[in-house]
C-alpha cells in the first residue's frame, strides 16, 4: 500500500483527495497548519472511508518542522501538494502575504522531496496561470499571460520551482491545472466551508440561500458574454480529487515521457455567472436574493477548459454535471445548518 503525503489534507479539495485515494486502496497522511481549515473535515473523511487520517499541524514554511514528517515516514513515495493561500481579491490586497506563505512552503517541501529521494510529486495549479487568455477553450500549450493577480503569479513562480526541480533530478511531476471548484462529496459529509465572508461563487449562492448572507453581489453584467456575466469553467470536487489518484497512478506506471507534465482539470463548459445562480435555483427551489454590481478588479472576461489530454491521458471522466454540482453544494449547506441548529438547541 504506496503512502501518501497530502499537504493542506484538512482543506476543501485536500479533503476529497484524501477519500478519493483511500478508496483506492492508498495509505495517505496529511500535513495542515489548520490556520484555514479545520480538522472536522477529516472527521468527515472518516466516517465516509472509515479510515482515520493522521494530520501534523505543521507550518510548511518551517523546514525543520517539515523535515521531521518525512523523517517520521521514510516510506512516503508521493506527495500531493495542496497547502495555500487561495484568495484571489485577498491576494491583490495583500500580495506579499501571498507570496510569502505559496512560495516558501513550496520551497521547503520540495528540499525534503529531494532530501528523501521522493519520486512523485503533483502540484496543485490552477488556470489562473492563464491569464487573460487571447483564446478559449485553453489548452495545456496555451501562452501563459501576465497573471491578473498575486495568486495567479504564485502559481505561475510555484509551477516553475516545480519545474526546475525535475529537471535537475530524478523527481518526475504533474501539474493540475483546475478551474473552478464546486460541489461537495454527495454524502453531504464534507465540502467548502470558507472562513469569512466566501470568496468564491457557489458559497456565496449557498450561504445567500439558506439566509447566513442577506444578498450576493453579481460582479458585471456588461461584460462581453451572452449574458454580460463572467463566464468561468465549473467542475465538481470529486472529479477533482478523483484526477489525483489518476495523476498518481499515471507517474507510478513510468509512462511519463518528460520530467514535468502539465493536465487541465475542467468540463470543457464555459458556464457564466447567471447561468450558475439559474442552476442553482432550478435544483434547490430556492429563489435566490442577488444584485448586480460593478466589476471587481482581477475577473477576467472568460475561460473555460479543454481537458482532451486529461481524458485521453489519465482515462479521467466527468461524473458530474452543472446540476449535480449544485445540488451537493446545497445538501452541503443544509447540513451545515442542521449542524448549527442542533448545537445551539443542546
Amino acid at each position: 500500500m504506496a503512502k501518501i503525503l497530502v499537504t493542506g489534507g484538512c482543506g476543501y479539495i485536500g479533503s476529497h483527495t484524501l477519500v478519493d485515494l483511500i478508496e483506492h486502496g492508498y495509505d495517505v497522511i496529511s500535513i495542515d497548519d489548520l490556520s484555514r481549515s479545520s480538522l472536522s473535515a477529516l472527521t468527515g473523511v472518516e466516517m465516509i472511508t472509515g479510515k482515520k487520517v493522521k494530520n501534523y499541524k505543521v507550518d510548511l514554511k518551517n523546514f525543520d518542522e517539515t523535515l521531521a514528517v518525512f523523517q517520521e515516514h521514510p516510506d512516503i513515495s508521493g506527495v500531493i501538494h495542496f497547502a495555500a493561500y487561495k484568495a484571489v481579491g485577498e491576494s491583490v490586497g495583500n500580495p506579499l502575504l501571498y507570496y510569502e506563505n505559496n512560495l516558501l512552503s513550496l520551497i521547503s517541501l520540495l528540499k525534503c522531496v529531494k532530501e528523501f529521494g521522493i519520486p512523485h510529486i503533483v502540484f496543485s495549479s490552477s488556470c489562473t496561470v492563464y491569464g487573460n487568455p487571447d483564446h478559449i477553450p485553453v489548452t495545456e500549450t496555451t501562452p501563459i499571460q501576465p497573471a491578473a493577480s498575486p495568486y495567479g503569479a504564485t502559481k505561475q513562480m510555484g509551477e516553475e520551482i516545480v519545474r526546475n526541480l525535475a529537471d535537475s533530478s530524478d523527481v518526475k511531476a504533474v501539474l493540475l491545472r483546475y478551474f473552478n471548484p464546486v460541489g461537495a462529496h454527495p454524502s453531504a459529509l464534507i465540502g467548502e466551508m470558507p472562513l469569512g465572508k466566501p470568496q468564491n461563487l457557489v458559497p456565496a449562492i449557498t450561504q445567500t440561500a439558506a439566509g447566513k448572507l442577506p444578498m450576493m453581489m453579481v460582479y458585471g453584467n456588461d461584460y462581453p458574454t451572452r449574458d454580460g456575466s463572467c463566464i468561468r469553467d465549473y467542475i465538481h470536487v470529486c472529479d477533482i480529487a478523483r484526477a489525483h489518484t489518476l495523476a498518481l497512478q499515471y507517474l507510478a506506471s513510468g509512462k511519463q515521457q518528460t520530467p514535468t507534465e502539465v493536465f487541465n482539470l475542467g468540463t470543457g463548459n464555459g458556464i457564466t455567472v447567471l447561468e450558475a445562480i439559474h442552476s442553482f435555483e432550478a435544483v434547490s427551489g430556492v429563489s435566490l436574493n442577488y444584485t448586480i454590481g460593478p466589476r471587481r478588479d482581477c475577473d477576467i472576461v472568460a475561460i473555460y477548459a479543454n481537458n482532451e489530454k486529461a481524458l485521453q491521458t489519465l482515462g479521467w471522466s466527468i461524473q458530474y454535471d452543472l446540476h449535480a454540482m449544485m445540488r451537493t453544494a446545497w445538501a452541503w449547506e443544509c447540513r451545515i445548518q442542521e449542524t448549527e441548529k442542533q448545537a445551539r438547541n443542546n
